[in-house]
């Protein structure tokens, strides 16, 4: 019994062939001489009908079929009496002449059906079960097709496809590493790649000039919403380049991708925002742009009120910053706000304030220090019109900024109408290089110490490396970083310059990047890229909400695998044999 056609793919055009299909039972009617059994394999479902009159034997053999029973027909396709307008096979049916069993099953603890309701626990558990839904199948195969584009655009602008090892050194200068113990060498450890990073670098120091690769990746990170413990990106890099050049063929990349999967036209260019620009605007580095709700400050206007709230922060150094929700206020209950309070308290913010525009004039949370010529510049200012809510946050400007942020993305995901298909993309660039660990006293680099500091700002590296500029760039689309990358340093004097201002000894610049440190030492060119995290790029571009939803066999919040009941414990043959002891 060899497959002719797919369920999903018989129409009228296939009136009176005789075809063999093979899937799972979806579902069985039984009308007493007629019994229906709905069949479904990747591309959809065909109605089976097995009659008595026909084939007495057959029909009893139908009847003992049961929900993902795994069978396989041969019948003749015929025009349905009652048909179903809601599949694209509801003008057919396949009148059976021949059943095999392939395999029967029990009753599945969980339904085979888009949206069962089902909880997230329960699909991930049985998660080969949650695979076989069409809308997880859909997902999987629109994944492909992104892979399959950017594959094909990358390869016919000169890119060469090479994998990088999974087995690497530790290079902990970023998120923790997942370590591999040695068999071989007792005592020694490799590292999961976090990224290619240096790989893709030395293959341009190898004079490889353009590459990608679709790599696995791996971070030992706490999770959230939109990470896993092991991610894919789409990783590539490119030689004698500048940012310029790596911005506009990543543009022309995801306009193709966009076109190709979605049928969308994107224009060219998109925009771009500095991150002291994106912060002081939105209070973000990956600003949704789909909406406005601009932060402001107001930390002059506190000259005009008798309020020691203000008076005294601004005394202290602290800065005022407010959103105008336009049209928000009605929205806003007391209770309402209150609960917003709570939220932003929640997050490390003292608290809120807030102004209301209703009637013509300013109604406050500090309505008895209001006073007309405060209340005139605010509303010019903020440009309050009739039912506008505004908000106000005190902090120091990292953190007010940081608050706000948060704020209008709380917001905005309250009262924000999001339209499936629409897309706000924008570039940030000029990163700060450095970001200030206080556990560790020192400065740490915000990507990665290989991206090229701007160049104006090199001599600051030793003297002012909080003030120094990166040529480092991300690409935003709908308030998630899609993907970001740098150009990087291709001067040995400069990296080692940076891992001063990194405060490394060099004996940890050679234990961690001795081989790389010698690499840069034999001619290489300027080069730059960029990754794009493909598991979050899929979530957007098919309006996921669940980053689980488009990977095939996720971990949960916690890395686990539920299905599989990874990680586990060893044997202890096998930490001995590895030079191992584990302690509690």
């Amino acid at each position: 019994m060899k497959r002719t056609n797919y369920c999903g793919q018989l129409n009228l055009d296939n009136l009176n062939e005789e075809v063999t299909l093979k899937g799972w039972v979806q579902k069985t009617r039984d009308l007493g001489p007629l019994l229906f059994v709905d069949l479904r394999d990747k591309t959809g479902i065909s109605q089976l009908v097995f009659k008595k009159d026909d084939n007495e034997d057959l029909y009893l053999r139908s009847k003992e079929l049961k929900s993902e029973y795994v069978i396989g027909i041969t019948g003749k396709v015929s025009e349905r009496e009652s048909k179903n307008p809601d599949i694209p096979t509801g003008d057919i049916e396949v009148i059976v002449s021949e059943l095999k069993v392939y395999d029967k099953a029990q009753t599945p603890p969980i339904y085979i059906k888009d949206g069962d309701n089902a909880s997230e626990d329960l699909r991930l558990k049985y998660r080969y079960l949650d695979l076989r839904k069409h809308s997880m199948q859909e997902t999987l195969k629109m994944r492909a097709e992104i892979v399959k584009a950017f594959r094909d655009f990358l390869y016919e602008n000169d890119f060469v496809e090479v994998e990088t090892p999974f087995l690497m050194k530790p290079t902990p200068e970023g998120a923790r590493d997942y370590v591999v113990p040695s068999r071989v060498h007792p005592g020694s450890f490799y590292a999961l790649p976090q990224s290619p990073q240096l790989y893709k670098q030395l293959l341009m120091i190898g004079g490889l000039d353009r590459y990608y690769q679709v790599a696995k990746c791996f971070r030992d990170e706490d999770l959230r919403a939109n990470r896993q413990p092991e991610f894919t990106q789409v990783d590539l890099e490119m030689s004698f380049v500048d940012e310029e050049d790596v911005i506009e063929i990543n543009e022309k990349l995801i306009q193709y991708i966009f076109k190709k999967v979605k049928n969308i036209d994107l224009q060219l260019p998109f925009p771009r925002l500095t991150y002291k620009e994106a912060m002081e605007r939105f209070g973000s580095d990956k600003p949704d742009l789909r909406y406005g709700f601009e932060i402001q400050d107001i930390s002059d206007l506190e000259a005009a009120i008798e309020f020691n709230l203000f008076n005294d922060a601004v005394a202290e150094g602290k800065k005022i910053k407010a959103i105008n929700f336009n049209g928000l206020s009605s929205e806003y209950s007391r209770k309402q706000i209150d609960k917003l309070t709570k939220e932003v308290k929640g997050i490390g913010a003292s608290g809120l304030l807030w102004f209301r525009y209703e009637d013509g004039e300013i109604k406050s949370s500090i309505n008895k220090f209001l006073n007309p010529d405060f209340n005139e510049k605010l509303i010019e200012r903020l440009k309050l019109e009739e039912n506008d809510l505004a908000l106000v946050i005190i902090d120091k400007e990292d953190k007010a900024l940081d608050y706000m942020g948060s704020l209008r993305v709380m917001v905005a995901n309250d009262h924000v109408e999001f339209k499936d298909d629409e897309y706000a993309i924008t570039w940030i660039n000029e990163f700060p290089m450095f970001e200030y660990n206080e556990e560790e006293d020192r400065y740490v680099a915000k990507h990665h110490p290989f991206t090229h500091p701007v160049d104006e700002d090199i001599e600051l590296l030793e003297s002012e490396p909080e003030k120094v500029r990166a040529k480092a760039y991300d690409i935003v689309i709908n308030g998630d970083e899609m993907g970001g990358g740098s150009i990087r340093i291709n001067n040995s004097d400069l990296q080692q310059r940076l891992f001063k201002a990194l405060k490394l000894s060099e004996e940890d610049i050679e234990r961690k990047f001795g081989f790389f440190v010698e690499a840069l030492k034999y001619g290489t060119p300027p080069h730059g890229g960029l990754a794009f995290g493909l598991d979050r790029f899929v979530m957007t571009l098919l309006n996921k909400t669940n980053i689980k939803d488009v990977i095939a066999f996720p971990k949960t919040q916690s890395a686990t695998d539920l299905m599989s009941q990874a990680p586990t414990k060893v044997e202890e043959a096998q930490l001995e044999e590895l030079g191992l002891e584990f302690r509690d």
